[in-house]
């Protein structure tokens, strides 16, 4: 697997491109920011992007979006609970308005990506249409869980009960050794959450 983070933005957001070695197929994860920067790994990578994923729609995990999508003509994913605007293409694919480019997401769907499956989470709580992705031993986390840290609920649309749900009752079931790589902030495992996050209750 083809795994690589990029830290983007005023406020350091976390960037993830993931592709097959084996198809060349690959997919951004929250493309906050700087996107020369994004497309030029894209480029040095090799790969063909096929989806963008947004774990969430806030400004410092999209601001590159238009740019990112418009340049790869790739496939926009984002929970059907999210409020979020999708730049639009013409159903040749090319720029336009006339149709959305969105994939709106599920909890339980699956995106593939050469041999690469992962699996939609909906995690409620810093948003409304949060969600994780996981497969091949890792969780993209988005903002719903960091290194000892959680997400904001003080902000519009959040919920502080959903987020604690989404933790214990989703992700806290995951193996120890999941690897996860959060929104923001350094990796960390599922293990190392449970035993020292002061937000995770056990």
């Amino acid at each position: 697997m083809v795994l690589k983070k990029l830290i983007v933005g005023p406020i350091e957001s976390n960037c993830y491109l993931i592709g097959s070695e084996t198809t060349g197929e690959g997919m951004i994860i929250d493309p906050g920011d700087e996107a020369d920067r994004i497309l030029n790994s894209v480029k040095e990578l090799g790969l063909g992007i096929k989806y963008i994923v947004l774990t969430h729609g806030h400004w410092d995990h999209m601001s590159a979006l238009a740019e990112v999508s418009e340049a790869t003509a790739a496939e926009v994913c984002v929970h059907t609970d999210e409020d979020v605007s999708i730049p639009a293409r013409s159903p040749s694919g090319t720029p336009g308005s006339s149709s959305s480019a969105a994939h709106w997401l599920r909890g339980g769907d699956c995106l593939d990506v050469g041999e690469l499956h992962f699996v939609v989470i909906h995690t409620p709580g810093h948003t409304p249409g949060g969600i994780c992705l996981l497969g091949n031993g890792i969780l993209f986390s988005g903002d719903t869980l960091f290194n000892c840290g959680v997400g904001r609920t003080d902000l519009p649309g959040s919920s502080h009960r959903q987020l604690m749900d989404s933790l214990n009752n989703k992700l806290m079931i995951l193996p120890d050794d999941t690897v996860v790589y959060p929104g923001h902030g350094p990796d960390t495992t599922i293990g190392a959450e449970r035993r020292t996050n002061p937000f995770i209750s056990g």
